[in-house]
């Protein structure tokens, strides 16, 4: 596997090496030592899939608050999308900065986000899935996200005019409001005199 840095500090995109022979390919997508060595860690409780029927679905940008936050490798094992990563770390000087990468079944690239990032994507074909190894369980009270469209994040969808949205989403706030919630969940509790 080859790591290749993204420029926000841990989060990585990962190619696998495939070996082609007359039957097809075989690539690792996941190796305890590689990931190890790259500072990666590998405590995933869970698997999930995302599957999209429409050509334009975006879901996101979501991440989960503490103390449940989570790592994710992502992997685009049918159709195409167009993966978004975004550091939403309050503490790293690349908060508000994102990357995004083409995941397809055709280029077998993974994502991997730590702690603190948030994650949206938009599939640019139909019938497009995408496979998640997540670090922590879901917990809906901790489910939070920002808006996709957020003017100060300024993300180049591919297909930004009518996307195929849920309503969740489109009521996500703004990256702003997302960091004066920050702030505010860091500030010491008041104590009455």
């Amino acid at each position: 596997m080859r790591f290749r840095e993204t420029g926000l500090k841990d989060a990585w995109l990962i190619e696998p090496e495939r070996r082609n022979d007359e039957r097809g390919y075989f690539a690792r997508t996941w190796c305890i030592d590689e990931f190890d060595i790259h500072g990666i860690g590998t405590g995933f409780v869970q698997c999930s899939t995302s599957f999209n029927r429409a050509r334009g679905t975006l879901r996101g940008i979501h991440i989960q608050r503490e103390p449940y936050q989570e790592a994710k490798l992502i992997r685009c094992t049918r159709g195409r999308a167009y993966d978004v990563m975004v550091d939403l770390r309050a503490d790293s000087e690349t908060f508000g900065h994102w990357r995004a990468y083409e995941l397809s079944a055709d280029n077998g690239r993974l994502v991997y986000l730590p702690e603190g990032f948030g994650h949206g994507f938009q599939t640019t074909e139909g019938d497009t899935e995408l496979s998640y190894h997540i670090s922590e369980f879901y917990q809906q009270t901790a489910s939070a996200g920002i808006r996709w469209d957020d003017p100060e994040l300024a993300i180049d969808w591919p297909e930004p005019a009518a996307p195929v949205i849920s309503q969740r989403d489109r009521a996500l706030p703004g990256l702003s409001a997302f960091r004066d919630r920050l702030a505010a969940n860091a500030a010491p509790a008041r104590r009455r005199a």
